[in-house]
């Protein structure tokens, strides 16, 4: 078997799309709904190395504190820290969030940069997470790289890559640009319920006959 073409890629996302239609939004894109770039900036922030559901409630009880930069900014570190436990590295967390309101007020007038430079250049914002905003809150095209997305487009064999990073910048070079957007809100969902990190479902994969496989040691 040959790595999926475009024709297969189309086919893919296209059998992707309806799978997922009755799964459980991830968090980051439940909080996209709002297109607010600075909750789902935040939000993103918060999701790093924590469990979805977590994420969720975190958000939920820091956004009912402040929702904004201006607000958010005024509340203390140990509020931060209580609102967004036991998110993974809270009070770290609580720093950079403090950091980027700050940042935000400062020298963007409270508003979220549009741009991936701009983005990075706020405390504890790496690549993901501004490709996250660019898409989600401004609707730019962008490619977020997430474990999921670099996981799974690596056992298709679509690409061959040692880290998201090195992913994203592939995808860029082959993967269509009408499925930008949308790619990283698909594949985390899809990697949460069948293409999972350890086991994955192979089994009642419908996309398995794309597959390579590459990397899957035991399946269900």
């Amino acid at each position: 078997m040959k790595a999926p073409s475009l024709s297969k890629i189309n086919r893919i996302i296209s059998i992707i799309r309806k799978e997922t239609e009755d799964f459980e939004i991830p968090a980051v894109s439940r909080v996209a709904r709002s297109r607010d770039p600075f909750r789902i900036l935040i939000s993103c922030i918060l999701s790093l190395r924590t469990k979805d559901n977590i994420t969720r409630d975190c958000s939920t009880r820091l956004f009912q504190l402040a929702s904004d930069p201006y607000k958010m900014s005024s509340l203390s570190i140990e509020e931060i820290e209580k609102a967004i436990y036991p998110c993974g590295f809270y009070r770290q967390k609580a720093r950079f969030i403090k950091s980027i309101c700050r940042s935000l007020i400062e020298k963007y007038n409270g508003k979220v940069p549009d741009n991936l430079k701009d983005l990075m250049e706020l405390k504890g914002v790496g690549r993901k997470t501004a490709n996250l905003v660019i898409t989600l809150g401004y609707n730019k095209f962008g490619i977020c790289v997430d474990t999921h997305v670099h996981r799974i487009v690596n056992r298709w064999g679509y690409v061959k890559t040692n880290n998201p990073e090195e992913t994203e910048f592939e995808l860029r070079k082959k993967l269509p640009k009408r499925y930008w957007k949308e790619f990283n809100s698909l594949l985390v969902s899809y990697g949460q319920h069948i293409c999972k990190p350890v086991i994955p479902l192979c089994s009642i994969c419908k996309i398995s006959r794309f597959c390579l496989k590459e990397g899957v040691k035991k399946s269900r």
